[in-house]
């Protein structure tokens, strides 16, 4: 037995397998906890240190793993959204429209109807019109965003307060849609949300409170116990949840570990450094930490402004005058991640297509010329299409591969809007999970939930069988499947490393006491039924956070 003291534990976990996530013992069957440490870790004998006082949970073969933790997510804005206009998980056209209505006559007082969640492929082309809106809610404005929160849809109503017309020019960051006369369709990608966005009522404090709560319970519920916050900063789709986070965090109701990404304004340039110095000091209290920016490079692939190497196909099978949009000109770029690594922040970037990656890569490398090698764990979000050219630059310069795990699958959003659009040899590059591995990248996992849905063990299903939960599609890429384990430590010790959380991601001796119990041992189970398997119980330093009705 691994142990550092005989005095009674605490908590203690036996009767079941333990999957430490540690190399040198991947496997044990007991694990002692007093505070908020583990003190023992090892099979029949850590039952030594049960003493009267002891809490014994008997796993009943039931699987102990370190906690998950989510790597990229927005916690605050999906629980606000929850009690909105919620979309997620309608249907179709039909379904969103008895949703907005039902939402709209059940709040008469609100002035805007506001929410989102529906899917770009149950429109054609990805776009919906504003005169479908208008049918449901003609008399308030409405704005709804979509699933990747990348775009909105818009009534008539709400562009009229925005003064959008036809004459309103594109942001260089976005695209206002427009039909066949120039004039607005009522959806709006990417940095055109913000023309209606500044007219939206501002969210409460309040109602951010209830939302960072409502999702702490969702993400608790899940067995995440930390997770790094892809967006603290005022952003078209989302206020800013940073007073949020402080407030639970000062209050004691903030359960978890969470690591804030500050977000970078694309519009502005290192002016803007002092400023995020600034928060990192006042949004840095308890277990929330804010020394990490957040840099956004491109948009989706879906609506064709995530950054490519070369041009999107149009709908023929031609090749069209768009790349994408790269938000930062890679000049610059270099210079901001530069100075932010000097000033000892974390970058965490969002990257898309292959030119942003290839462009993100070359910012870590230029501050670790001008910088010297760096302790601050920068690391690239989404990485839908990586050229091979750039996939062994990760292990190169330290930069860990930030991987959204439920996207790599057929679905109609992949089959529809994204591969026609790419073409063959680009398509096969999408979400190069195994190649990374295999060339020495360090892997971390996260859901970006509201955009999809933020539970672990389904990612780890799409992960390792490369398709969707009870889905009857084909295998996607089947060549960058990876192992159970490795997709495993990229939700727990992958994740803690970019989140700087060295004492969480495995279970040993002097490791802080986050764990979750799952419903049984996925690692016993075919690979195909990892998405079958429920969390139990989970422990954020010691403490239950979560505990399910049949625990």
């Amino acid at each position: 037995m691994s142990k550092t003291t005989d005095t009674p534990a605490d908590l203690v976990f036996s009767g079941g397998p333990v999957h430490t996530v540690d190399p040198a013992r991947p496997r044990a069957t007991s694990v002692a906890v007093r505070g908020d440490r583990i003190v023992a870790v090892g099979h029949d004998e850590v039952r030594e240190l049960i003493g009267p006082a002891t809490e014994v949970v008997d796993l009943r073969g039931r699987l102990l793993i370190p906690g998950f933790q989510d790597a990229h997510v927005h916690p605050v804005g999906a629980g606000v959204e929850m009690g909105q206009c919620d979309l997620v998980g309608a249907a179709g056209p039909e379904e969103y429209a008895a949703r907005i209505r039902a939402y709209a006559d059940a709040h008469p007082q609100r002035t805007w109807i506001t929410g989102g969640g529906w899917s770009m492929e149950a429109f054609p082309g990805g776009t919906p019109d504003r005169h479908f809106l208008d049918t449901l809610v003609p008399d308030r404005p409405v704005y709804l965003v979509n699933r990747d929160h990348h775009g909105a849809w818009t009534n008539t109503r709400a562009l009229d307060i925005a003064g959008v017309t036809r004459d309103t020019p594109d942001p260089a960051d976005g695209r206002v849609e427009r039909d066949r006369d120039g004039h607005p369709t009522g959806m709006l990608q990417e940095g055109a949300m913000g023309l209606v966005a500044e007219h939206v009522p501002a969210v409460t404090p309040e109602e951010q409170l209830e939302g960072l709560l409502r999702a702490q319970r969702v993400l608790h519920a899940h067995g995440i116990t930390a997770w790094q916050d892809a967006l603290l900063g005022d952003h078209a789709s989302t206020a800013d949840a940073a007073p949020a986070y402080r407030r639970a965090a000062a209050d004691g109701l903030l359960t978890a570990r969470v690591r804030g990404a500050l977000w970078w304004d694309r519009a502005r340039g290192l002016e803007q450094v002092p400023e995020l110095l600034r928060r990192r000091t006042d949004f840095t209290h308890g277990t929330l930490n804010a020394h990490t920016v957040k840099i956004m490079q491109d948009g989706i692939a879906e609506n064709h402004t995530a950054a490519m190497l070369a041009p999107y196909l149009t709908s023929c099978g031609c090749a069209s005058d768009n790349s994408g949009i790269s938000f930062i000109d890679p000049a610059e770029l270099a210079s901001i991640v530069t100075r932010l690594d000097a000033e000892g922040f974390q970058v965490h970037f969002h990257a898309l297509g292959d030119r942003a990656v290839r462009e993100a890569l070359d910012a870590v490398a230029a501050a670790l010329r001008f910088n010297g090698p760096s302790r601050h764990r920068h690391h690239l979000a989404h990485l839908q299409v990586v050229d091979p050219a750039d996939i062994p630059r990760f292990h190169e310069l330290g930069a860990t591969a930030n991987i959204q795990a439920l996207w790599a699958a057929h679905e109609p959003q992949m089959d529809e809007l994204t591969i026609p659009f790419l073409g063959e040899r680009r398509a096969a590059l999408q979400y190069p999970f195994a190649a990374l591995l295999n060339s020495g990248a360090t892997l971390a996992a996260g859901s970006d939930w509201p955009v999809s849905s933020p539970d672990p063990i389904a990612a780890l299903h799409t992960a390792v069988n490369r398709h969707e939960p009870g889905s009857d599609r084909p295998v996607f890429l089947p060549e960058q499947r990876i192992p159970l384990d490795a997709a495993l430590a990229a939700y727990t010790a992958g994740s803690a490393y970019v989140n700087h959380l060295d004492e969480t991601g495995t279970i040993g001796v002097g490791k802080l006491a986050d764990l979750t119990v799952l419903d049984r041992d996925i690692f016993a189970h075919p690979v195909g039924e990892i998405a079958g398997a429920r969390v139990q119980q989970t422990f954020v330093g010691g403490r239950r956070v979560h505990a399910a009705p049949d625990a």
